[in-house]
Order: C-alpha cells, then sequence, then structure tokens
C-alpha cells in the first residue's frame, strides 16, 4: 500500500511541474513581441505580383498600357483621376460605380463588357491585387 502511495505521490509531482512548466511557456509566448511589421512588405510586395500577373492575364493590358493611351486610358491617368476624386477601382472592376476617367457612351459599353468577360470571375482579393498593382505603377 505504501508503495501505491508512494508511486501516486511521485506521479502527481509529475504532473504538476508539467503543469507549471507550461504556464512558464504559455507566459514566456505571451511576452514575446509578435513581428508583423516585416510581413506587411512582404504582402504588398505578393500583392502587386499578383495584380501585375491579372492584369496581364486578363488582358487589361491588350486596351490599357502603362503610360500611353491605346484603346483605353493609360494605367497612370487612370490612377491620376481615381486618385483625384478619392474614389475606388475595386467598387469599379466590381461593377459597383460608374466609369469617371472614361465617360465616352460607346468606350463605357465597350469597357463594361470587357469587364464583364474579364475580371467578373474574380475574387475581391484579386480585384484589390489588381488596384494595389495599378497603384504601384504611378
Amino acid at each position: 500500500m505504501k508503495k501505491i502511495l508512494f508511486v501516486f505521490a511521485v506521479f502527481s509531482l509529475a504532473i504538476i511541474s508539467c503543469g507549471e512548466t507550461k504556464k512558464e511557456d504559455v507566459k514566456k509566448e505571451a511576452e514575446a513581441p509578435i513581428e508583423v511589421a516585416e510581413e506587411a512588405p512582404a504582402a504588398k510586395d505578393d500583392m502587386i505580383a499578383l495584380g501585375e500577373k491579372l492584369f496581364t492575364e486578363k488582358t487589361c493590358v491588350s486596351c490599357h498600357q502603362i503610360d500611353a493611351k491605346i484603346v483605353g486610358p493609360s494605367v497612370k491617368d487612370i490612377v491620376k483621376i481615381y486618385d483625384q476624386y478619392d474614389a475606388s477601382l475595386v467598387e469599379f472592376l466590381k461593377g459597383d460605380k460608374e466609369a469617371i476617367v472614361e465617360t465616352d457612351p460607346g468606350q463605357v459599353a465597350i469597357m463594361k463588357a470587357n469587364l464583364d468577360g474579364f475580371v467578373k470571375d474574380l475574387k475581391e482579393n484579386e480585384l484589390e491585387a489588381l488596384a494595389a498593382y495599378m497603384h504601384s505603377v504611378k
């Protein structure tokens, strides 16, 4: 009986001491500084890279060049006007806002048809990536 009590006591002490170590580890983890600032530039770069890829794959580049008007206005002109009016490129790409750069009805009709065909299936983060890329080429 004494042996059983002794084994039980040793077992109990082992469990209690392990629990204390875990509490200390948790406390140390809670006190450790969280490093988020270093990931922000990489995340932004990833968004811009995704936006550039989508800009090419979704054939935006066939109508919009960085600094020259082809069929549609240049990316720099688009960003300049959207910034000037504090407007959202994402809302426009989703179809929630009217065009503010090109307002000619014929051009707007062509643009809406292209947007419906090329960007309607994009997710919110992909639209944000397109906008991030466009803003990066200022």
